[in-house]
């Protein structure tokens, strides 16, 4: 009987662990950058709000970001170790929330199930969330706890957040102690793998020093 393929995996360095900037795959040609999805409409009691509806609508890119494709993660490790494996996507403030996507993109392409993934932003929340907190924080925290989809949460919020195997945390706002306070708790949170998108000063200044 063959034996699956083993997963590439990424290497600390010797000095402990480090964020280390990513070396994945690269495109001849830059990934199309979807359109707007439509948000559904506010549920009334006579319309009742259907089920899941997934990731929800993809974030809109601006000229500016859809010039420059992210970087994406070259591995998607599994439970093998106590210790997460810490990788970093370089990207601007305007441009994490668009990284992070294109992180949870490969990351379910690599074979990641949807519920394996924890996206926590620290600036602007995510289209899903919004849309999923206007039917209430019950509702909205359930499906959380169902852990049956990719989850986007406020980085305030991680304190809340159950432990998922994957946490990507995009760094498109909120102050360096804003940033202090999320990135050692995502870090907690995540069984194999932590993926920061942001700026790679910030993120080795809090999680322990660059390379």
């Amino acid at each position: 009987m063959p034996l699956p393929p083993e997963e590439p995996q990424i290497h600390e360095s010797a000095q402990g662990p480090r964020a280390t900037p990513a070396t994945g795959r690269t495109a001849s040609t830059p990934r199309p950058v979807p359109g707007p999805r439509p948000v559904p409409g506010p549920r009334s009691a006579a319309t009742p709000r259907p089920g899941n509806p997934g990731r929800g609508p993809a974030r809109p890119a601006s000229p500016e970001r859809s010039q420059v494709p992210a970087e994406r993660p070259a591995a998607v490790p599994r439970e093998t170790s106590s210790v997460p494996q810490v990788q970093l996507i370089p990207a601007s403030v305007d441009g994490a929330l668009d990284a992070a996507e294109e992180a949870v993109d490969l990351l379910l392409d690599s074979g990641r199930a949807p519920g394996d993934i924890l996206v926590l932003t620290t600036g602007e929340q995510h289209p899903w969330a919004t849309h999923e907190l206007s039917f209430g924080a019950t509702s909205y925290w359930d499906q959380h706890d169902t852990g049956e989809d990719v989850f986007f949460a406020d980085a305030s919020a991680v304190d809340r957040a159950k432990a998922r195997p994957v946490v990507v945390v995009a760094l498109n706002g909120g102050d360096d102690s804003a940033v202090a306070r999320v990135l050692p708790t995502a870090r907690e949170r995540a069984v194999a793998l932590l993926v920061v998108c942001g700026d790679p000063q910030r993120v080795n200044s809090v999680l322990g020093a660059g390379v």
